[in-house]
């Protein structure tokens, strides 16, 4: 059942919620549905990277990802195995784009972590919100748009004035944005793609 899982991500969904009803059914451990998922994933990254998927490919995978993962949401309190951490993420204010961070967003769940996605035109103060309710490790800040750029050092500004800046990290990500510019806003981290945001969150969760 759990190949079924991986197979059904890499054939862009095709079966993906059924064979996640099944293991569940099945009582299979949310850890080791949550890795089948990421095995998918993985598989597609590595196909997208050598060219021989598309972006609407790797969107439809995606999506897929996160359906399935939805399915599992409910039980996460009964198994807390597999789960690696909380995000909180969102394409910033002024910005309308959702593919990248929908495609960010399931590469983060297949790692484990469970990911509160805000959707677009997030402000600083839903941001804040959401952090403080959901108990956030981490905050993922999204955009496409040069001259949304500079609200994500609003954000973290923001986030320092509410002590919470100590207590939590912040990556950010986006065509325009680079590693200076993250470094220039006080950001803890930089992801060009989606297999970055995923080490990149994964390590700051081992230490």
């Amino acid at each position: 059942m759990l190949e079924k899982i991986k197979t059904s991500i890499v054939n862009f969904g095709n079966g993906t919620e059924e064979a996640v009803k099944n293991a569940l059914d099945e009582n299979f451990k949310i850890g080791e549905i949550i890795n089948a998922i990421s095995q998918g994933l993985d598989k597609v990254g590595n196909l997208y990277e050598n060219r021989e998927y598309f972006l609407s490919e790797l969107i439809l995978s995606g999506e897929a990802a996160k359906k399935g993962i939805e399915l599992i949401l409910p039980h996460l309190d009964k198994e807390k195995s597999g789960i690696t951490g909380t995000i909180v993420f969102g394409t910033i204010k002024g910005d309308v784009h959702d593919i990248g961070k929908t495609i960010v967003s399931a590469f983060l769940i297949g790692a484990g972590f469970i990911v509160h996605d805000l959707g677009v035109e997030v402000t600083s103060e839903q941001f804040i919100e959401s952090v403080k309710e959901k108990e956030a490790d981490i905050v993922a800040l999204s955009t496409l748009l040069t001259n949304t750029m500079p609200y994500m050092k609003v954000i973290i500004d923001d986030l320092k004035k509410e002590g919470l800046r100590g207590k939590i990290k912040v990556i950010v990500g986006g065509r325009p944005v680079s590693e200076d510019f993250a470094r220039e806003i006080g950001a803890d981290g930089f992801a060009k793609n989606p297999f970055d945001a995923k080490e990149i969150c994964k390590n700051w969760m081992k230490k």
